[in-house]
């Protein structure tokens, strides 16, 4: 049985709800910081707009007595936006409480605590995101609580699209594909994306099993001997395993209406669903996923026997399809302009499959010991190291070689050594700037920060500095990647903390379809969502063209409200990590 850190004797979303009841507030302050607190020998850090400001205190939210004062400095910013703010640096205080930051203009920050395990409530909330994205199962009261519903999309009567149809399964065949989760803001299922987000949060539990081990986050699984963590990664690994094609291996793109459901509960949509073509991408990230979930699985083959050995088998059986058609592209247009129906849902359309390549060789050569999968593909190409998304995987390749480098059978000659130096010199370069960055973050350093998803960004920035305090532990890579943290969570130019109900000024009107056909005032919580985009794709109106100000609290920004899987699975990493590292570093005392 799973318990919190510190014990949790109330339901999670009990807990939950007493952030989430905080929201309504939508007064930004002038002062900007982590809406939730600080670890006592951490940084601790504001940021001031006012710049008529000289000095501020740290006061006790009881009383407002005064426990630590300090002077400003001024950044001069050099990116964004050029504006100057200033910097609260109260580092030094580390005493345990309740507090609020006062400038000397009278302006006084929202509450926060100092303590140990700060961020604890958020890992919590970060992952139950993921049970309340559940498809085909209803969430009773027990679990959900006040976000409870009905079950929707059962998927076990689900169409042969015509662009997957093949003599064994010809079009309008009938299979069942039910579980997994909704993939975004909408409902529909897609392996490509999946990839990413259990890649990442298996990632995790490699990384960090002992704080995984201890995090209950009240789901129907929580008893059982198994993490929650896993558990939940286990009802999407069980869905990806039945969208593999039993006869040849490949894998359908995804699992979906021919286009999106209104804004309804997943309960009342009666759309016909379909999965479409199989690809190149979306079966690599299949064998990528499984053969990671095989190796780890191991370890739980009392509770969960014979998933480790059907994973690692699934997984072969997807690399030897994507052997034999290395460039099968995923083109929703082209599939549009041959077959009906037409599919306008999203595409996670790739071109370029090396990436994808690169990480299912190495997941496989690490589970297997093989190393005949690793000689198959140029694993380093090139000196490139970019943060993992949908489209570009490559990293999680990467990381994987890393953290297993004792476990390596025939390991290859100085990749690793390689490896090491790139992603140290990858942190080095995110630290480079950070100083001139107006809310003193790694996140900002580059208006090109702030596009569709920039919170992923930032959280994935984050995850790379975690990866490279790991081969160092050079403790000034963990605070960057807490500086980043800190910008989630509201020490940004919106003032929101990014995720919903966790914070003062929270999104209240996601782009969500749960969230906004629930009736319920309070959006569902732990959703990151993503983040200052000047872009406009959705037509909507912003209060500013200053990218990381691009930012709106509207259910019809897609390109800023939206939440996804995959921008949940990097905060789920990022503040894992930092809580599992809390102790080692020093933030906390013991």
């Amino acid at each position: 049985m799973k318990i919190g850190f510190p014990k949790i004797c109330i339901p999670v979303y009990l807990f939950l709800f007493s952030y989430v009841s905080h929201a309504q507030n939508k007064q930004i302050s002038d002062i900007r910081l982590n809406q939730i607190g600080f670890y006592p020998n951490a940084p601790k850090i504001a940021i001031i707009t006012d710049n008529s400001s000289i000095s501020f205190n740290v006061v006790r939210s009881t009383d407002n007595s005064k426990v630590f004062h300090g002077e400003l400095k001024k950044i001069r910013a050099i990116t964004t936006s050029q504006k100057e703010t200033l910097i609260a640096d109260f580092s030094a205080f580390n005493k345990v409480g309740r507090y609020k930051i006062e400038s000397d203009k009278g302006i006084y920050s929202s509450t926060f605590d100092i303590k140990p395990a700060v961020h604890h409530t958020l890992a919590i909330a970060a992952v139950k995101a993921y049970y309340y994205q559940r498809a085909s199962t209803a969430l009773p009261e027990k679990y959900a609580g006040k976000w409870n519903r009905l079950a929707g999309h059962p998927d076990d009567q689900v169409l042969i699209h015509p662009s997957a149809a093949t003599e064994q399964r010809p079009v309008g065949t009938l299979i069942s594909a039910p579980g997994g989760w909704y993939d975004a803001g909408d409902y529909n299922k897609y392996i490509v994306n999946s990839g990413v987000t259990m890649g990442t949060m298996l990632s995790l539990y490699e990384d960090f099993p002992d704080y995984v081990k201890m995090v209950n986050t009240n789901i129907p699984e929580s008893r059982n001997a198994v993490p929650d963590l896993i558990d939940e990664l286990i009802w999407n690994l069980r869905w990806m395993l039945k969208m593999q094609d039993p006869n040849d291996g490949g894998v359908y793109n995804k699992l979906t209406n021919a286009s999106f459901d209104g804004m309804v509960m997943p309960n009342i949509t009666r759309l016909p669903r379909y999965v479409v073509q199989k690809g190149t991408a979306a079966t690599l990230d299949f064998a990528a996923v499984t053969a990671q979930a095989g190796r780890l699985l191991k370890r739980y083959e009392k509770d969960l026997p014979g998933l480790a050995d059907s994973c690692l088998a699934s997984s072969k059986r997807a690399w030897a399809w994507a052997i034999k058609n290395p460039g099968m592209e995923y083109d929703q247009h082209m599939i549009n302009e041959k077959f009906r129906p037409k599919v306008t849902t999203g595409g996670y359309g790739d071109k370029n499959f090396y990436d994808e390549f690169i990480w299912a060789a190495v997941e496989l050569y690490i589970t297997t010991g093989d190393v005949s999968f690793y000689r198959a593909v140029n694993i380093l190409p090139d000196e490139r190291m970019p943060l993992p998304s949908w489209g570009n995987v490559r990293l999680l390749g990467y990381y994987s070689l890393l953290r297993n480098e004792t476990k390596l059978i025939d390991k290859p000659n100085n990749d690793i050594e390689i490896l090491k130096e790139r992603l140290i010199k990858t942190a080095d370069r995110l630290l480079v700037g950070v100083s001139h960055t107006p809310y003193f973050a790694v996140m900002g350093q580059d208006q090109k920060d702030f596009g569709w998803g920039s919170n992923s960004l930032a959280a994935n920035q984050g995850i790379a500095l975690i990866q490279a305090y790991k081969i160092s532990e050079d403790k000034k890579y963990l605070d960057a990647a807490l500086s980043n943290l800190d910008y989630l969570l509201g020490r940004n130019a919106t003032g929101y903390s990014f995720v919903t109900g966790i914070g003062v000024n929270t999104p209240m009107h996601p782009h969500h379809r749960p969230s906004v056909a629930d009736k319920i005032v309070d959006p569902i919580p732990g959703l990151l969502v993503g983040g200052p985009n000047p872009g406009k794709q959705d037509g909507i109106a912003l209060p500013s063209s200053i990218p990381d100000e691009a930012y709106v609290d509207n259910q019809g920004s897609f390109a800023t409200n939206e939440i996804a899987i995959n921008w949940n699975a990097p905060l789920v990493y990022l503040v894992y990590g930092i809580e599992a590292l809390q102790f080692k570093t020093g933030y906390v005392k013991r």
